[in-house]
């Protein structure tokens, strides 16, 4: 009959939607639906490592861009970013919060070695992605004991080693002296700066920790000085890295500085310290340097300066954690966009475990993104580069492990 024929009609064109929409539906975890991705991070906007928050507002500030786009395959980010202070006590209670109230899909970027060792067991316990982590601690890189935690720069052994090397190489009879932070951060570099020193480490004739919460580190660069040394491995947080460099020229002295890659941004520490202070400076470097003349006609470069025009204006254009910030968002879009319609944590880790020769905008040419399930740090290479007044000049080759 016409009227069966009909009903049997809708019947089978409703199963053939609904055979569509499955087709079509994504597979989700807590965090992700059909239009939108949630992230959660911690970062210092107050307390003594504060300069580091231009990393968070720059990646808010790269989602916003990708969100006015249209999203990543058609899902709006929302990077839910909260102040911690640097304090592991509050990381913790704000890592609670976005995972069991707000819900988000993974933690991504949080920024501190402190803040993300207080977060990670909880994290890894709960299955929850720990994606990136502003840090070069080694202990990101172990997938055996933390398989829900993946790393992002290189570690600060692998940077240890290499500034060790380049003094024995370039310095072979120098004095040095050491001032690191009094928490694991300093103990890596440390320990990488050692190792790359072997049977050279007598050569250390002064050693220093500093506080997070001590005015000053003026005290450990006059006792350098006395020590007679003629190298300072400056490995200090922004704000006590630029207190050391102006200290050691208040004081007439000219020891060959090295910066760590975590505090050679001119804006947020060598402005700080006084340019002419700065001059001879040596560090390592991953990205570019946005005040570097090299860069000026970089297609990378351009679009990087009419993002910062357009997102993030208020932000210091000679601040190259700007660049740190917009380089980790790009590699979580990475992931996002790898991940398509499968937004599962499961997946998102197996994504963070792929990259092959990536390469990004903003990082110097021959430094690639490069992962696997037993290699979970993706950026591992630094190159050399000297402060010249006016930005960071390059020189020698990439150096990786």
């Amino acid at each position: 009959m016409p009227g069966r024929q009909l009903v049997r009609g809708v019947v089978a064109l409703l199963a053939a939607l609904g055979a569509t929409s499955a087709a079509m539906a994504g597979n989700y975890d807590t965090g992700a639906t059909d239009t939108s991705i949630k992230l959660g991070q911690t970062m210092p906007y107050s307390g003594p490592a504060s300069a580091y928050s231009a990393i968070g507002r720059a990646e808010i500030a790269y989602f916003k861009m990708l969100n006015d786009k249209g999203g990543i395959n058609g899902r709006k980010v929302e990077l839910l970013s909260m102040d911690d202070g640097y304090s592991p006590s509050k990381t913790v209670e704000q890592v609670r919060r976005l995972a069991e109230g707000d819900e988000v899909l993974a933690m991504f970027s949080m920024l501190g070695t402190g803040p993300n060792i207080a977060a990670q067991k909880y994290l890894n316990a709960k299955k929850i992605p720990q994606l990136f982590p502003s840090s070069g601690a080694s202990r990101w890189n172990d997938p055996q004991h933390f398989p829900w935690t993946t790393g992002s720069q290189p570690t600060y052994r692998t940077e240890g080693r290499i500034y060790a090397k380049w003094i024995l190489a370039n310095k072979p009879n120098a004095k040095i002296a050491v001032i690191t932070p009094n928490e694991d951060p300093g103990r890596d570099y440390l320990a990488g700066f050692k190792e790359g020193l072997g049977e050279h480490v007598n050569q250390i004739v002064s050693e220093a920790t500093y506080e997070t919460s001590d005015p000053t580190v003026d005290s450990q660069i006059v006792k350098f000085k006395a020590a007679g040394a003629d190298v300072v491995f400056n490995e200090c947080t922004p704000k006590f890295a630029a207190q050391a460099i102006k200290k050691i020229a208040e004081l007439g002295w000219k020891p060959q500085i090295i910066l760590p890659a975590v505090s050679n941004s001119v804006g947020s520490v060598l402005v700080p310290a006084g340019l002419d202070n700065s001059v001879g400076i040596v560090t390592g470097a991953f990205q570019k340097d946005p005040g570097d003349p090299r860069w000026e006609n970089d297609s990378g470069m351009k679009a990087w300066r009419e993002w910062m025009k357009t997102y993030n204006s208020s932000a210091d254009p000679a601040d190259v954690f700007n660049v740190t910030g917009y380089t980790m968002a790009q590699i979580m879009e990475l992931v996002l966009q790898r991940a398509g319609n499968d937004l599962t944590r499961a997946n998102l880790m197996k994504q963070t475990q792929s990259f092959r020769d990536v390469e990004l905008p903003m990082l110097l040419p021959g430094i690639k993104l490069n992962t696997s399930a037993e290699q979970v740090t993706p950026i591992r290479q630094l190159q050399m580069a000297r402060f010249n007044g006016k930005s960071w000049e390059l020189f020698g080759d990439v150096i990786g492990e």
